[in-house]
Order: structure tokens, then C-alpha cells, then sequence
């Protein structure tokens, strides 16, 4: 009599078999979709169900639990904080099975798709999820570093306005052009005067 022994064996050892399935909840967390036997998926279905069961429950006792089966913070933090929150208020359902229509090459075995019933609209990979925080903590700092070039960008541009220097140098230049001018005219007023004195001494002498 087999009593209080449920579940498929799938001709692996016990220790063989709940690595197995942790490898794969962990897939299914990640990706939120993999292809799979049709057996290894409903045995799958029971351990991923317990997992957001826990991430509905979200207290301590319930992250040491999913730390068990995840062995991972990161994967512990996306669970409790991306995919429990979907499902709030349900009862169960979280998975659904996806019957192929072509078996496995070589020995034939049914294939399905296994999913999330309740996906994000952009899946990200567990792994990115130590991006997202440092990109996090980079935008917290970003108001500081634009504060920071918005005090230097007004210095950099308050330079060229001190340039005021070939201003008055086309002032002084074009103070320059106007005293040559007088220079010149004076000569030739001068000129029409000695002439004149020279007539007038002529006179004297006739």
C-alpha cells in the first residue's frame, strides 16, 4: 500500500528530484514561461502554487520558507515584491499548462508550456534585477549631479561675457580713424593762408 505518498517519482532519488524542481521554480520565477514534460510540469504546478502562496502571506516566517526552495535573496525579493502583488485576493490558479501538439524527439513525451495566468507587461530576468537597483541608486544621486553641473554650466557661460575687450577696442580704433581725419584737414587748411599771405606780400613789393 503506497499511503501518504503522493506525487510522481519520475525515475529520479528524492534529493535528485527536489533539486530538480527547485532548478525549475526558480525558471518559472525568472522567465515566468518554460517548456517541459507534461509530469515534470503538474509536479512543477504544486511547488510554484506554495511559493506565491507565501509571497501572499509576505511576513518573515514565509521568506526563510521560500529561501528554502529559492536559495537566493534576489529571487526571494522578486517573488514577495513582483509576483505576489499580482495575485492578490486569489484563492490559487497562478499557473496554467499549455498542451503541445508535437511530443519530444526520441522518446516521444508530451510536451506543454507552463506560465504565470498573470505576467508582467516587461518580464525581467532575475538577474538584472541588481541593474535595476544600482540604476535605482544612480537616479536618486542624478538630482545632485544635475544640481551640481547646473551651478557649473552658468559659471562656464558667464565667461564669454567678460569679453569686453575688443569692444573697446574697436572704440578706441574708431576713435583713432576719427582723430586721422582731423589731421589731415589741418594741412590743408593751412595751406590757403600762406598763399594768401604770399599774394598779399607780392602787392607790397609791386
Amino acid at each position: 500500500m503506497r499511503h501518504r505518498k503522493s506525487g510522481r517519482k519520475l525515475n529520479r532519488s528524492n534529493t535528485h528530484r527536489t533539486a530538480m524542481f527547485k532548478n525549475m521554480a526558480r525558471a518559472l520565477l525568472t522567465y515566468e514561461q518554460i517548456r517541459t514534460t507534461e509530469p515534470k510540469a503538474k509536479e512543477l504546478r504544486r511547488v510554484v502554487d506554495k511559493l506565491i502562496t507565501l509571497a501572499l502571506r509576505n511576513d518573515l516566517h514565509a521568506h526563510r520558507q521560500a529561501y528554502k526552495v529559492l536559495g537566493s535573496h534576489q529571487m526571494v525579493q522578486r517573488l514577495f515584491d513582483e509576483i505576489g502583488p499580482r495575485f492578490e485576493g486569489g484563492t490559487g490558479g497562478y499557473t496554467r499548462i499549455i498542451k503541445l501538439s508535437q511530443p519530444r524527439k526520441g522518446d516521444c513525451a508530451p510536451m506543454v508550456i507552463i506560465e504565470l495566468t498573470k505576467k508582467a507587461v516587461d518580464a525581467v530576468p532575475a538577474k538584472k534585477v541588481e541593474e535595476k537597483t544600482v540604476a535605482k541608486t544612480e537616479e536618486k544621486k542624478a538630482p545632485a549631479k544635475k544640481a551640481a553641473e547646473a551651478e557649473e554650466k552658468p559659471a562656464k557661460k558667464a565667461a564669454p561675457k567678460k569679453k569686453a575687450a575688443p569692444k573697446e577696442k574697436t572704440e578706441e580704433k574708431a576713435g583713432e580713424a576719427a582723430e586721422k581725419p582731423a589731421k589731415k584737414a589741418a594741412p590743408k587748411k593751412a595751406a590757403p593762408k600762406k598763399k594768401a599771405a604770399d599774394k598779399a606780400d607780392s602787392k607790397d613789393k609791386k
